[in-house]
């Protein structure tokens, strides 16, 4: 057991019942009570707010209550055309997790209740979600190395209420939750009260479905798992043996994939546009969140703006040496490795240049065989356009190294000699 929790504290009216609670089951059970606040900024009053709670903490503390308050104030803003409740959101927990962890806790409680998780769920159905968007709200998660919890989250608001009034607790309203510019005011305010009007039961009903889209998510989430161990590998997805799998399967396992190489959430049109093209093409490109999406003889990768940028200029370098250059204005770096055989001498690298590829040069493939266009070269040994993006890596007029197709053999050590292989690796 902890010895030390935490409550995110707004100062309304859930969080402050739940602040209360937790405190008073901490004092007879031993436990430290870290109350969370953070100052968002959004609102003129956000200040009596903040003064507020720390004073409301601070008698709690001094009747007996083990309450310890903590405040951060946020002093970024949203980006341009970002939605405000986004940006509060993501915002808020990274504070959260600052304050709990310097607080020494690794769990949080959160206040939301029964109706929270029915409009939640309204919601995301408005906004086309699938069963993971469905499930709404966790009872409980794992992230930025805490945990998450909502032990309210099947208690209806009336019992809150009721808690409140027992022991007769001050609370903040929030002006903001006025405001129908946000989606979720609006729904409280101009449709929840019709719905319940028409269907007393819906919070109950609602707060079930969700229950029951989180077990389903559960299972498509273990599903699309399996399926990826076995079609991905080092951010690369067998087309192939996707298009293998049941209908059904593959837009979980496609989505799945895309959350593990794209660090920004995918939009859903982009994964059913994928699901749809995948099959019928060969080569493609398909814009996505912060990159591309590069399909090349079957394999799917992602490659970021970054990787996709190259240098213009030359550089001069010692590779001589076994070792990993980075190289972040060329979008990746070079791995020199020590091999037995089909590298190249270090005296070939000990002045190594890094030139982007202007046409005409040549490279050849075997000792037997005849130099040809890099193009040709590309061409017959299928490498993709994204895969010959590296620098390429001369000694003065000669080429030595070419992304995607290796050492030029002009170049290969003779038997017995000490050799050198270089690898592009893209960011």
């Amino acid at each position: 057991m902890p010895a030390a929790v935490a409550v995110a504290a707004s100062g309304g009216r859930d969080s402050t019942a739940l602040l209360h609670a937790t405190a008073r089951a901490a004092r007879d059970l031993g436990l430290e009570v870290h109350a969370l606040h953070v100052h968002h900024g959004l609102v003129a009053s956000a200040d009596r707010w903040l003064t507020q709670l720390r004073a409301q903490c601070a008698r709690w503390a001094r009747a007996g209550l083990p309450v310890h308050f903590h405040a951060t104030c946020l002093n970024s803003a949203p980006a341009r055309g970002e939605s405000v409740e986004a940006w509060a959101r993501r915002e808020r927990y990274a504070a959260l997790a600052a304050m709990a962890k310097s607080a020494g806790c690794d769990l949080v409680l959160l206040a939301q209740h029964r109706r929270d998780q029915a409009e939640t769920l309204l919601l995301q159905a408005l906004r086309g979600g699938g069963a993971e968007a469905l499930a709404a709200m966790p009872r409980r998660a794992e992230r930025d190395g805490l945990v998450w919890a909502r032990p309210w989250l099947d208690r209806p608001r009336e019992q809150i209420e009721a808690y409140l009034r027992r022991h007769r607790l001050r609370w903040i309203d929030d002006e903001s939750n006025d405001d129908e510019a946000f989606a979720r005011n609006r729904l409280r305010r101009q449709v929840w009260p019709a719905l319940l009007a028409a269907f007393p039961d819906a919070e109950q009903q609602l707060a079930a479905s969700a229950r029951r889209a989180a077990e389903a998510a559960a299972a498509l989430q273990s599903l699309a798992e399996a399926g990826l161990a076995e079609l991905a590998d080092d951010g690369v997805l067998d087309v192939a043996g996707w298009s293998q799998l049941p209908l059904p399967q593959q837009p979980p396992v496609l989505r799945r994939w895309l959350q593990t190489v794209v660090a920004q959430p995918v939009p859903e049109s982009l994964v059913r546009r994928l699901a749809d093209e995948l099959p019928t093409v060969g080569h493609a490109r398909w814009p996505a969140p912060g990159g591309e999406l590069r399909l090349h003889d079957g394999r799917l990768t992602y490659a970021s703006q970054q990787a996709a940028t190259l240098a213009p200029e030359p550089l001069a370098l010692d590779l001589s040496s076994p070792g990993v250059v980075e190289l972040p204005a060329w979008g990746g770096a070079l791995e020199v490795q020590a091999v037995g055989e089909g590298g190249v001498s270090p005296s070939w690298l000990r002045a190594a240049e890094l030139r982007p590829r202007l046409g005409g040069e040549s490279f050849q493939v075997e000792l037997r065989s005849t130099p040809r266009a890099l193009k040709k070269q590309f061409q017959a040994r299928r490498v993709a356009a994204w895969d010959r993006a590296g620098p390429l890596v001369f000694n003065g007029e000669q080429l030595v190294f070419v992304p995607g197709l290796g050492i030029d053999a002009r170049c290969l050590a003779v038997a017995g000699e000490v050799q050198l292989s270089l690898v592009w690796r893209p960011a």
